[in-house]
């Protein structure tokens, strides 16, 4: 019989997520889930520029979350991209490469019928946490 105690489950919002029907980050031993993230500013609008500027600010926004509990941007080892057009896959990984220039993680991307809020991209993410940091 395994009596291993199971590994907890620990979920995280900030501030500027409360009400919102969803965790901004999960942790289940030391990976770290992300819930899909759109190009926010902090006053909650959509930055302005297309497709690249919401790239960049997603990222930023995916940065600071990983951050906050135990991880970076150099330990994501998964992520879905979301296109509202399929047609700015160029253009948005033109603005994503530089996020990820030590390593390119796994990924998938795909076009959608539409996104939270009229995004152009959603982007999501697993990451590795360090033990016993963060939530």
């Amino acid at each position: 019989m395994n009596d291993k105690k199971p590994r907890s489950i620990e979920s995280f919002t900030s501030e500027k997520m409360k009400g919102f029907p969803l965790s901004e980050a999960v942790r289940v031993g030391d990976m770290l889930y992300l819930s899909g993230q759109v190009g926010i500013d902090d006053s909650q609008s959509l930055v302005p520029g297309g497709v690249a500027a919401e790239t960049r600010q997603t990222l930023k926004n995916i940065r600071a979350i990983l951050e906050q509990n135990g991880s970076s941007l150099d330990r994501v080892i998964k992520v879905t991209v979301l296109l509202a057009k399929i047609d700015d896959w160029a253009e948005m990984n033109e603005a994503y490469l530089p996020y990820f220039s030590g390593h390119l993680p796994a990924r998938t991307a795909f076009g959608v019928n539409g996104l939270a809020l009229g995004a152009q991209v959603e982007i999501e993410c697993v990451a590795v946490a360090k033990m016993g940091s963060g939530l």
